[in-house]
């Protein structure tokens, strides 16, 4: 029962955090699944179903968030699709792939990236969104009624949904640890319309990316089940708060977090290797 408990109040836990900001939770739940594997449903867990298991929780976690959002009219569906059509195929390709990096690579590797995210995370603060216009121009409105101008090229977002949905497939994170700050820095998103937008592509590649865990057999049920309520909960609760608060005490929280967590996976990867 404790252990039920323990992994409830992870999906919760990951999912705010992972709505507020557009992350997903994954990037919580896998470093935690494979370094307290054991304690949390008394067998280790391997990275590959660590992952897997995180994407098919993100399913719940991001439909959750979006249609939170959605009621808010928070989500730009139109340039979400735009950003499906090449982050889901590349989703399944790095989900396929995850296997393919041994223990103690995996940690080693999800760990220096797990870092990099925390460093972005305080960057994006003091980095300024790129002047350049893009060919395609956006006007989005919310429920609010306040209206936002923002561009892209369809080729540049493309190709940020290649290389997010790889990633996101490869550490079953769901990709908006990147989507985020590359919609707000490159295009100029709202950054709440860019956190709303990212946790519907996250749905949507995340159930082609789950299905190739599943398919090969990398997915815990069992675990999925507890982490589930939690996770529909936590992320109706996330991003009820980021639209009402700025959440910058949970962000520091989040950045800390990251980082211990990548340190802990760094010395076990080293160790393994």
């Amino acid at each position: 029962m404790i252990e039920i408990g323990l992994l409830v109040l992870l999906g919760l836990v990951s999912a705010v955090f992972g709505s507020i900001v557009g992350l997903g939770g994954g990037i919580i739940i896998v470093p935690t699944l494979v370094l307290l594997g054991p304690q949390l449903t008394g067998a280790p867990i391997g990275h590959a179903t660590a992952v897997g298991t995180s994407l098919v929780v993100l399913i719940v976690t991001a439909l959750a968030s979006t249609m939170t959002y959605a009621k808010k009219k928070r989500v730009d569906f139109r340039s979400g699709w735009l950003l499906f059509i090449t982050s889901g195929p590349a989703a399944m390709v790095g989900s396929a792939l995850t296997n393919q990096l041994k223990n103690g690579t995996f940690q080693l590797v999800f760990g220096c990236f797990m870092l990099l995210m925390a460093g972005l995370l305080v960057a994006r603060d003091y980095m300024k969104p790129v002047t350049r216009s893009w060919p395609i121009e956006r006007t989005f409105t919310d429920v609010e009624g306040r209206s936002y101008e923002y561009s892209y090229g369809i080729v540049s977002l493309l190709l940020v949904g290649l290389g997010v949905g790889l990633i996101s497939g490869l550490f079953g994170i769901g990709g908006g640890s990147l989507f985020v700050p590359a919609m707000v820095l490159l295009f100029r998103f709202p950054p709440h319309v860019a956190a709303a937008t990212s946790m519907f592509v996250i749905f949507l590649s995340s159930i082609l990316g789950s299905g190739v865990h599943v398919w090969l057999g990398e997915t815990d049920w069992y675990v999925v089940a507890a982490l589930v309520p939690g996770a529909w909960a936590g992320g109706k609760i996330g991003a009820y708060i980021a639209s009402r608060l700025s959440g910058n005490g949970l962000l520091w929280l989040l950045r800390i977090t990251l980082v211990l967590l990548a340190v802990q996976l760094i010395v076990e990867g080293w160790t393994q290797l």
